[in-house]
């Protein structure tokens, strides 16, 4: 994206274990792109017995590096924070190699034409336990529960360490960038209130699958509404001065980003269009949106 992002790259701890807390290590997969930013992180949790988070792309480097991170321990679990490409595969592989459980998300598999946050969706993904909000999987020294946070997709799941007051955030909330939402399994008016239902929690850090640790994760989640309704009202505003297509709002929104996220940056446009119009204020005309009348 930039010579300070190559940088990050070239300097990226991939194939190593990082110690981030007394119960939680992240191997991050060597997948950088616009839209991962340095790449998956896939967590561990716990000692001895462990559960592994997101275990990221079938990508054989990067299972290596997450197979001789737990050497000498037991996997219990694999939980999936959602079913794209870049979180889910890799739990088959090494399900196989190393044992556990494939817990977490609902199976989820959809044809979709339109430009994507990453390579789609796992259709080769099935989980032997479905685990619904609230439901918790643990292990001697840690307890991981399920918090169902739909938006970015449909089945998506965050995952609460009950001993360490910390959230792994998936999808839901990213540590260097703004969530896409990208119909049709997509959902703003979803996601919105996915996020309210985390201002209300009590979590001390975020560990998204892509970016840093969230600190003061409140006031961070309280800015991305803050920035969600400034896009909806951005949105109004420019339909006020007549209809418009939404490659036309994309460049006038998202004029200082790197265009190569115009088209992901569409379907979060379209979405909230779509909440936007199940509440009156727009109309689809064609292939233009344009204000509803008053």
């Amino acid at each position: 994206m930039n010579a300070e992002y190559d940088r990050l790259v070239a300097e990226a701890p991939y194939g190593h274990s990082e110690r981030l807390s007394p119960l939680v290590r992240r191997v991050l997969a060597h997948n950088p792109s616009p839209f991962t930013f340095l790449g998956t992180g896939t967590y561990i949790v716990g000692t001895g017995t462990v559960a592994i988070i997101d275990p990221g792309p079938a990508d054989p480097a990067h299972l290596e590096a997450v197979a001789a991170a737990v050497a000498g321990e037991t996997v219990s679990h694999y939980l999936i924070t959602h079913t794209h490409m870049d979180h889910s595969p890799g739990a088959l592989p090494l399900q196989a190699k190393l044992g556990g459980v494939i817990a977490g998300c609902a199976p989820l598999a959809l044809s979709d034409d339109g430009p994507r946050a990453d390579a789609g969706f796992d259709p080769d993904y099935a989980p032997d336990l479905v685990l619904a909000d609230g439901e918790a999987v643990s292990a001697p020294g840690w307890t991981l529960r399920a918090v169902a946070t739909p938006g970015h997709t449909s089945n998506h799941l965050c995952f609460a360490l009950e001993e360490e007051e910390v959230l792994f955030s998936g999808d839901h909330v990213m540590g260097w960038s703004t969530t896409v939402v990208a119909p049709p399994d997509g959902d703003m008016a979803a996601y919105m209130a996915s996020l309210r239902l985390l201002v209300d929690r009590s979590d001390k850090r975020y560990y998204p699958t892509h970016g840093a640790p969230v600190e003061e994760p409140q006031r961070f989640v309280r800015g991305l509404v803050a920035h969600r309704r400034q896009r909806e009202a951005q949105i109004v505003g420019l339909l006020k001065h007549g209809p418009r297509e939404i490659s036309e709002m994309v460049e006038r929104m998202y004029a200082t980003i790197d265009r190569r996220l115009w088209p992901a940056a569409g379907r979060s446009v379209l979405a909230h269009l779509i909440d936007l119009q199940a509440r009156g204020q727009v109309e689809r005309v064609g292939d233009r949106w344009e204000a509803a009348a008053a």
